[in-house]
């Protein structure tokens, strides 16, 4: 479909002049690969940009649009812009309304999130704009209208932004299932890929090409710009030997940001987000003004630290991925990595926010928890040299997102059910999904399977004359709106000031449930203390000192394959030793000579006495979801074999397990068959399965997080949620949404693929080594156990006192 308007990709002088004046008035010139979008538009094709930050890929994608605007205004939409997240759109939005402005282009832009007012909401869908900026999620909602038809049929350009954050997701098979709803209403639609982190091009084309054949959309490539600095801070040349985000550094951090402009403090989990705000504050002798910002904090909050840091009114922003993927930041020129990075992708695109041009090297520190970590940061920075990233891999489409697309299919109209078929076979990641599968999706839509067929609330679709479906009763679709998405957020409890204060944002009510009237703990950067509290609201007052009970959960992020891999390569490479912190290089060393160091593709397990007990240290670097499924199987299968054992713990790098009596004999341990033998047994038996049903059954339809009016609490949901798997384990265990949460629960939550790449390595070449004591390397795991405690300066001293001992007797030579 050609867009009306003729371009030359050599030549900036094709451009609209009301465009050139625009890109005149500021200095610049259009890119190569921003002209090389314009050509792909012109001949109709599908593109997939893949440029650094500061490239201008985001101009680049909606070029296309601003030209087509200038040459042919039209009314209706003409473009949909789809970003991983709601403040992105928002900043997109001001960037893309200047230039709009400044050219005086006939175009109207507004976005369309979970923000968005019910008033602005409903007259989009009768009179939406030429740009919408949007959600997977929002963008889902939008196509369970009936209006969805006449909104989307002159649509021409979709935008996926980030497309790297989606494509190998659950909200990546929604989108993928939204573009080929959208293909059909609009057939003629172009679609367009943004992204600065794909190492393989190839896959990301298929998934983006309305026919899976990764020739129909066009690459487009942009030069690599100046290669970014990345630090690793090692104050004094020592790095500890456990923890795993950087805390102990923050007066060098407090330092480095004091020398900076504006610096983005990148933390892993919410968290730790808090601890470290306070750290940082704790030694913010200058009083430096100094932001927080994660996504449990109240979205207003969030925007007046993104104002505040935009213009230049904060040094430095402790920040989760809420920031990393593109918000508008201001003038920044650091980012400080606390803690490992745990992937090649995630630092680079977290690098570029500082410096966000081209031709200037973004500047980023990273500040390792442990020695192990030191390793990692090490690999990172190599692996990001090399250009070499990480990336997740492709696979088939989840089935309990297919269910819910079917439901918001039928709350939009009647449908085939062989069309709607043929319809989802379009999307990339259901390309292979069989009409067995799709029969046994919609069913469970139609009547819940065939174990609650016989309760009158799951009969939603009612079959009609001419062999097509619709909805059982209209309010339906207003219940499935209120339950869609495939982001299922533990329940939380609201944080407030006061009986009728200000809303600070949410803890997960597993947290806010265990607090007690004068608790304090940390939260939006402060010490807060517990007044009352009222249904889901938790009321609060400023505290003082040190919090009485433990920050609130933040997940831990795995470490990539990849970086698992260069880790084991730097082992294995004693040259390069001597440019790593003397400690560090020093560990590896007589690591090396008490005992040896994991190979590149072996499995290394050392086992030894200590305090009565024997421990078993196997080093997999398989990350830690899956260590710490190995240990639940390990420790049973030990049971079994009279090994009496009585515990484990985990790391991104190793498990070690402790028991009365010594292992002898390991490759039986770690026979690959404990997955097939002994997995489902525990899994089923495990709360993990159980866990995965919740939020496949929430996904999927048959639990609602939500009724109009009110919301379920995390009680409510894991009754309702637990009586249906009971159910359904008993008289239907094929039903649809077990085997999706059975899927789930191997592979997202046990991260089984590397498991049992591990094990087979361990058939093949398993290193036993038998020590009189403990090994260098052992010790970070060792002082991992048991630390989940209240910090404090008794604990900190204790910890301290222990891993000196630990450090002692593993690096002593006689």
């Amino acid at each position: 479909m050609a867009t009306g308007f003729p371009i030359k990709t050599h030549d900036n002088k094709e451009l609209p002049p009301a465009l050139l004046g625009w890109f005149a008035s500021r200095g610049w010139e259009v890119r190569p690969h921003q002209l090389a979008m314009l050509g792909a538009a012109g001949r109709g094709e599908h593109s997939l940009l893949i440029a650094p930050t500061g490239a201008g890929k985001t101009l680049a994608g909606f070029l296309p649009t601003l030209a087509a605007h200038t040459e042919r205004p039209r009314e209706g939409l003409h473009t949909l812009y789809v970003s991983p997240l709601k403040a992105l759109a928002v900043d997109v939005q001001r960037n893309l309304l200047t230039p709009i402005a400044q050219a005086k282009l006939p175009i109207s832009v507004e976005t369309r999130t979970g923000d968005t007012s019910s008033d602005k909401k409903a007259r989009q869908r009768q009179s939406p704009p030429n740009i919408l900026l949007t959600t997977p999620e929002s963008l889902a909602l939008l196509l369970s209208y009936p209006q969805a038809e006449t909104m989307f049929e002159g649509l021409e350009s979709l935008i996926i932004d980030e497309i790297h954050a989606f494509a190998t997701t659950k909200r990546g098979d929604q989108l993928a299932l939204a573009m080929a709803r959208l293909q059909r209403l609009a057939p003629g639609l172009r679609r367009i890929g943004l992204s600065a982190t794909i190492a393989d091009a190839m896959p990301f084309q298929s998934w983006l090409a309305p026919d899976t054949d990764p020739d129909s959309v066009r690459l487009v490539t942009c030069p690599q710009g100046a290669p970014p600095k990345i630090e690793i801070l090692v104050p004094e040349d020592r790095i500890p030997w456990a923890g795993h985000n950087g805390r102990w550094a923050a007066a060098a951090v407090m330092r480095r940001i004091e020398a900076a402009r504006l610096t983005i403090v990148f933390v892993n989990t919410r968290a730790v987000a808090e601890l470290v705000f306070r750290d940082l504050w704790a030694e913010n002798d200058s009083a430096l003004p100094i932001g927080i910002h994660h996504g449990s904090l109240d979205p207003e909050a969030r925007r007046k630290t993104e104002a505040a840091m935009a213009g230049g009114r904060l040094r430095a922003n402790v920040a989760t991925a809420s920031l990393g993927l593109g918000v508008e930041c201001g003038d920044v020129d650091l980012v400080i990595q606390m803690g490992a990075p745990k992937g090649a992708a995630r630092l680079l695109q977290r690098t570029g926010r500082a410096n966000h041009r081209l031709d200037e090297a973004s500047h980023a520190l990273i500040v390792p928890g442990n020695r192990f970590e030191y390793l990692e940061a090490l690999a990172a920075q190599d692996a990001v040299t090399a250009n070499d990233l990480d990336q997740e891999p492709f696979r088939p489409g989840s089935l309990d997102t297919l269910a819910q697309f079917i439901f918001a299919r039928a709350c939009a109209g009647a449908f085939m059910p062989d069309d709607l078929f043929e319809e989802v076979r379009l999307a990339a990641p259901y390309a292979g999904l069989t009409r067995g599968q799709f029969d046994a999706a919609l069913d469970v839509i139609a009547t819940g399977g065939y174990a609650l067929r016989a309760y009158e609330r799951y009969r939603r679709l009612t079959p009609q004359a001419d062999g097509s479906l619709r909805l059982t009763h209209p309010r339906l679709a207003a219940l499935h709106r209120l339950n869609a998405g495939t982001i299922v957020e533990a329940v939380t409890m609201n944080v407030r000031f006061g009986r009728r204060g200000r809303a600070l944002g949410q803890v997960e009510e597993w947290f806010g449930s265990q607090l007690r009237i004068a608790d304090t703990f940390m939260f939006a950067g402060q010490t807060l203390e517990v007044t009352g509290f009222d249904g889901p609201d938790i009321h609060v007052k400023m505290g003082r000192g040190t919090p009485s009970v433990p920050t609130y959960v933040g997940g831990r992020m795995p470490l990539s394959t990849n970086l698992a891999n260069r880790v084991r390569g730097l082992l294995n490479t004693p040259e390069r030793w001597p440019e790593m912190p003397p400690d560090v290089a020093e560990w590896l060393e007589i690591q090396r000579l008490r005992s040896t160091l994991p190979g590149l593709d072996d499995l290394l397990v050392e086992t030894f006495p200590r305090d009565g007990r024997w421990f078993m240290v196997a080093y997999g670097f398989a990350g830690r979801p899956a260590h710490q499924t190995l240990g639940m199987l390990l420790t049973s299968r030990m049971e079994r074999a009279g090994l009496m054992p009585l515990g484990f713990v985990a790391s991104d790098y190793m498990i070690a397990t402790w028991s009365l009596a010594e292992p002898t004999d390991l490759k039986p341990l770690f026979d690959p068959e404990i997955l097939e033998d002994e997995l489902a047994e525990w899994v089923a038996a495990s709360p993990f399965l159980r866990r995965a049903f919740r939020e496949t059954a929430i996904i999927g339809g048959l639990i609602e997080r939500a009724q109009p009016g009110q919301h379920k609490t995390g009680k409510q949901l894991s009754v309702s949620s637990d009586l249906i798997y009971e159910v359904l384990r008993r008289h239907q265990p094929d039903h649809l949404l077990l085997t999706a949460a059975w899927n789930d629960a191997r592979h997202k939550l046990t991260d089984l693929d590397r498991l049992a790449t591990m094990l087979e390595a361990a058939q093949h070449k398993l290193t036993h080594r038998r020590l009189p004591r403990v090994s260098p390397l052992a010790v970070p795991v060792l002082l991992e156990a048991g630390r989940e405690s209240v910090p404090g300066a008794s604990a900190d001293t204790a910890i301290l006192l222990e891993a000196d001992a630990l450090a002692r007797e593993a690096m002593a030579l006689d």
